[in-house]
């Protein structure tokens, strides 16, 4: 059995970025993946002749952003749109009271004080906060201090609600009272016109990356570490597991000897939310040219909420909205065909009968894909962003783990598992990686395939 240096478990970004940072230290790395494709959550469907970012979708505010320098150095194109932070205001947004009825602008105006005004009031509540509170206590707090009439508390509540269905996957009251904190966004966000799935695709090119190899069991030994998937055994001085929170949560791998409670607590503590897509092309646009985003506000918006204008990917009129949480949930187990229906009725009680039959459409289930068992982490209940850094370990020097949910600073996102695969990758060569040199070694081998 041959020993490679380090057995890499999982293909997505963290997983292809630590396999190639100690592929060109000379290391030998071996990468197991359990689907049929390199990518992992970042998945782009292009059976359409265009991209369809099934998962990932953004980079979250550009400025001072690592993996925003990787983009670059690549010169992979991207979209400007800064809407995915959920923002109450601050771009052209199309907003329908609680009975459907467009906003005027000085209505408008009015909600987006009021959000302003209820989040400096959470802000306050959040810091006062005490162990075991949830995002629900603090978000309840600060509304009954905003002396606002009934029907504008009534509005502020859903859109805290969707707000952490969106940025979590994950019921409010399930949350934690500090499981936004980390969601600040500095500069704009972008999107990619040629799916986001380049990245990792470019980053794992040349890498000896075993796909439909499902992983069963991970052994620590005296010598190092052996791997058992469907496919035979494999044994390595060190391993990486990089699959999502939701397969370690599921115990879809056997780790012998059992994981330590350092690893093993953090894990049990986190939680994975369900946050899926629903694309909808029209035969035409029904919506103002400039506007990035149409949303419900209180009861008309009590499940679809917000619809993202991405017609710029493909050039055809297209919405994108979201079904998470509880909702996520429920929607997954429905077929396409009500789905579809029930977003279509949400939208024709806004806009009448200028919302055309769909042309199109695309539906994701992460809360049933095997290889995910959800979306993304999330601070549950009863964590705390450490969780998230000691997740990572290491387990007795040899057993690595990365992975958004893994990196406490922005977690729940590419960039964080970008970050969690350099920390790994420095973890195990035992010393610094630079990124930039990184980006440079992608191109050169670009350039020159035969070196």
């Amino acid at each position: 059995m041959t020993t490679y240096d380090t057995i890499v478990i999982g293909a997505g970004m963290s997983g292809v970025t630590a396999a190639r940072m100690l592929a060109d230290e000379g290391a030998s790395v071996l990468v197991l993946e359990a689907r049929d494709r390199v990518g992992g959550r970042m998945n782009t469907d292009r059976t359409a002749g265009f991209p369809v970012d099934l998962g990932a979708s953004w980079v979250h505010g550009i400025a001072g952003s690592r993996l925003w320098d990787l983009v670059q150095a690549l010169d992979i194109p991207t979209i400007e749109y800064t809407v995915g932070s959920f923002q109450a205001g601050g771009r052209p947004i199309e907003n329908f009271d609680g009975e459907g009825r467009p906003m005027d602008a000085a209505s408008t105006t009015q909600w987006v004080d009021d959000v302003a005004s209820a989040d400096r009031l959470l802000v306050e509540e959040i810091a006062a906060s005490s162990p075991g509170d949830t995002y629900l206590d603090v978000t309840e707090r600060a509304l009954d201090r905003s002396g606002f009439a009934p029907e504008r508390i009534d509005e502020i509540r859903e859109f805290f609600r969707h707000r952490v269905e969106e940025q979590c996957g994950a019921w409010i009251g399930d949350l934690d009272a500090h499981g936004l904190d980390e969601d600040a966004i500095d500069g704009d966000e972008v999107i990619f016109p040629r799916g986001y799935d380049e990245l990792p695709r470019r980053i794992g090119h040349g890498l000896d990356i075993r796909v439909n190899s499902v992983v069963t069991r991970v052994a620590r030994a005296d010598d190092g570490i052996v791997v058992s998937t469907e496919n035979g055994e494999f044994s390595a001085r060190s391993a990486l597991v990089t699959v999502p929170l939701g397969v370690l949560k599921a115990g879809s791998i056997d780790f012998v000897p059992p994981l330590p409670d350092t690893v093993a607590a953090p894990v049990s503590r986190l939680g994975m939310g369900v946050f899926n897509k629903i694309f909808i092309q029209f035969p035409e646009r029904f919506w103002n040219e400039s506007s990035y985003v149409l949303r419900a506000l209180g009861e008309a918006g009590e499940h679809w909420h917000s619809w993202y204008d991405v017609s710029a990917v493909s050039g055809l009129p297209t919405l994108l909205t979201f079904a998470a949480g509880p909702f996520g949930r429920r929607m997954q187990d429905l077929p396409d065909d009500e789905i579809v229906a029930d977003v279509v009725a949400a939208l024709r009680a806004l806009y009448g009968d200028s919302v055309g039959a769909p042309t199109a459409h695309w539906i994701t289930r992460w809360g049933h894909d095997p290889f995910s068992n959800g979306s993304y982490s999330h601070l549950a209940a009863g964590s705390s962003h450490h969780d998230h850094d000691e997740a990572a370990g290491p387990v007795d020097g040899v057993l690595h783990f990365a992975g958004e949910a893994t990196w406490g600073d922005e977690p729940a996102t590419v960039g964080a598992a970008y970050y969690s695969g350099h920390r790994a990758a420095e973890r195990i060569l035992g010393h610094e990686v630079d990124l930039a040199a990184f980006a440079a070694g992608i191109r050169a081998r670009e350039q020159n395939p035969e070196n």
